[in-house]
């Protein structure tokens, strides 16, 4: 009986979709001061696009704006970016 596979599966990788996903998995998420969300309503982010952003003064103002934003939604401790998506340089 002849199995079907796809092309990645055959070679043993994975699809893009899901290398995109293990990558995002992989990352060390937290917030800028390192405390729960829930505590100080903070975005979280990987933790190198928030060192990145903190390098900065324009991501410093982004990272604060970001944070503003959370709280005056009433931050909940989900998982939101705000604009600040993790692929992205985040300094414009």
């Amino acid at each position: 009986m002849k199995r079907f596979t796809s092309k990645a599966a055959k070679r043993g990788g994975l699809k893009k979709t899901q290398k995109s996903l293990k990558r995002w998995t992989e990352q060390k998420w937290t917030t800028s001061s390192g405390k729960p969300s829930k505590e100080t309503g903070e975005v979280y982010l990987p933790k190198k696009k928030i060192a990145a952003l903190k390098s900065t003064e324009k991501g410093q103002a982004k990272l604060a704006r970001a944070n503003r934003k959370k709280k005056k939604e009433g931050g909940t401790g989900e998982v939101v970016s705000h604009g600040l998506a993790a692929g992205t340089s985040g300094v414009a």
